[in-house]
């Protein structure tokens, strides 16, 4: 792994599209930063296939993923063998209409992660975890409230991902219909994609103004 790339191995290396793969770790980060929802996949002690939606926060070269001590990758994670995962993150930009049903598409920036995820455990990295978990879908707001007492951090669980073997994958062009379809009446083009935050909404026990980390929701896209 260099100081810009990550490096390729045969997992990280699509056998489809391979021009729309890189192992640029500024691309990779930047998807990576753009969400907060990520999809856990490991094998069960049963051998079944499991994939689990849950929050993440990337710092660094490493990521951190939420989750519920009574859950089974967190258990099997806090072994000393760890566990082998595939964390997966998705953005959609727009759909692709073509001329053909054949040919319809999705523009998108992707992110796949293999490795082996361990349970954090240290008192000092699991703040650290916690705090970034919740900065990363809201920045600052882990100064603005109550730090989890005792209870709560017994009942809550992060995984610690490092990111050794990970890529990238895009597309982001215009709807490809096929020479021979081109004289054709119907519509293709894209049909743009994007995230919008409302405006904030206060619970009663909230009044006055918007602290300073919340006034820029409800302004944009994510």
């Amino acid at each position: 792994m260099s100081d810009t790339a990550y490096a390729r191995t045969p997992r990280t290396t699509p056998t489809r599209y391979k021009d729309r793969a890189t192992w640029e770790k500024e691309a990779i980060q930047q998807i990576l930063d753009s969400s907060w929802v990520c999809h856990l996949g490991f094998v069960a002690p049963d051998g079944a296939p499991v994939v689990l939606p849950t929050i993440y926060a990337r710092v660094g070269d490493r990521l951190y993923v939420h989750g519920s001590t009574g859950s089974r990758p967190l258990r099997a994670a806090g072994d000393d063998q760890g566990l082998r995962v595939c964390v997966t993150v998705t953005l959609v930009d727009a759909l692709v209409l073509t001329k053909s049903a054949f040919n319809h598409s999705v523009n998108f920036r992707s992110v796949v992660a293999h490795g082996t995820a361990y349970q954090v455990t240290d008192p000092e990295e699991l703040a650290l975890a916690l705090d970034a978990l919740v900065d990363h879908a809201v920045p600052g707001r882990s100064g603005e409230v109550r730090p989890a007492n005792a209870k709560e951090l017994a009942a809550t669980a992060v995984v610690r991902l490092d990111l050794d073997e990970v890529s990238a994958k895009t597309r982001a062009d215009d709807a490809d219909d096929d020479a021979a379809d081109l004289g054709l009446p119907h519509w293709s083009g894209l049909i743009p994609v994007t995230t919008v935050y409302g405006a904030p909404e206060p619970h009663p026990s909230s009044p006055g103004p918007l602290p300073a980390h919340l006034r820029g929701f409800g302004h944009g896209g994510a």
